[in-house]
């Protein structure tokens, strides 16, 4: 396993990131398709195993659960301090007000909660699940920066936004002297590409790293076309992201199975060797239910594709309506 800095940081990660969203209890949240502690241990020590040390959750994933399962692991399987524990705050985590959001009191109160969950002094990388359009952004950052300093933080990152959001909050943070984010985590693969448009040349100038989520577009890009998953069947935002296209993405798949083929390659190693070529992506997020989806997305990081064979994944692709920001 390669380790790189996390973008202008000087924070070693590997060079695979594990999302753990996979983990949690099924009768917890919105995921009933994740797996329980006992089947979730055995994958998170293998990618500890193979130098995966960069695990990403999120407070609402499962209900907290997820966070637990994580924090258990990491306490069982490896030392705290070499591990980089990445998590999330936004999404709603009870009903009635202030149960969500990044308001300086949601912010305060969902630290402290991820905290005691995941069994850590501290965070390494507190990300801003979205945009909260409900809070003025200064106050959102202000908090954020409050966090950093009271050293239950150690860096700030975000995930899905507008490329102009995301430069705005860059300029405030620059402006105030507050702790900057050096993370985008966004929605990037084959089948949905918009973020090259502008995302991906702003966190480059910008010296941000890039983590992508869902690199293999939720398992569509490692099957025939036909072919669908326990978890595709219930997962109601996949569908949102990727049934209004689905003629094109079509022909994508069928690119993406023609490269593996001639290579004698799995497809997620071809998938995700694409998504590691992209300027600055630093570490895709993976996720894994099985060995298998462990070992090949290793194997993708020294699979190094021809200009040609990109050029035949890249072909099929048309423009789509800009997803993922909820």
């Amino acid at each position: 396993m390669d380790y790189v800095k996390l973008g202008s940081t000087g924070l070693e990660v590997s060079r695979l990131c594990l999302g753990c969203m996979t983990y949690g209890v099924p009768e917890r949240g919105a995921h009933p398709w994740t797996l329980p502690e006992e089947a979730s241990r055995p994958l998170i020590r293998r990618a500890l195993e193979l130098g995966i040390t960069f695990l990403d959750t999120a407070n609402a994933y499962s209900d907290g659960t997820s966070e637990e399962i994580v924090g258990r692991a990491v306490r069982d399987f490896a030392r705290r301090d070499e591990v980089v524990i990445a998590t999330k705050v936004f999404t709603r985590m009870r009903p009635g007000p202030n149960g969500a959001g990044l308001s300086r009191r949601a912010i305060f109160a969902e630290i402290d909660a991820s905290l005691r969950r995941l069994g850590t002094d501290w965070i390494d990388l507190w990300q801003i699940h979205r945009w909260d359009y409900g809070t003025p952004i200064e106050e959102t950052l202000e908090a954020l920066n409050d966090v950093v300093k009271s050293g239950k933080v150690r860096y700030l990152g975000a995930s899905s936004m507008y490329a102009w959001q995301f430069a705005k909050a860059l300029g405030i943070q620059r402006t105030e002297g507050w702790s900057r984010f050096v993370s985008m985590q966004n929605h990037l693969n084959l089948l949905y590409r918009e973020e090259e448009r502008e995302m991906l040349p702003l966190c480059a100038d910008q010296r941000i790293a890039v983590l992508p989520w869902s690199p293999l577009a939720r398992g569509r890009l490692t099957r025939d076309w036909t072919e669908t998953s326990e978890r595709q069947n219930s997962d109601v935002f996949g569908h949102t992201l990727y049934d209004a296209t689905v003629e094109s993405d079509r022909r994508v798949i069928e690119a993406v199975a023609a490269v593996a083929a001639a290579r004698g390659v799995p497809r997620a190693q071809v998938a995700l060797a694409w998504v590691a070529t992209k300027r600055p992506v630093t570490a895709p997020i993976v996720g894994a239910s099985k060995p298998q989806h462990l070992d090949d997305a290793v194997a993708a990081l020294s699979l190094a594709l021809t200009p040609e064979e990109i050029a035949t994944l890249e072909a099929p692709y048309l423009p789509h309506a800009v997803a993922g920001f909820r």
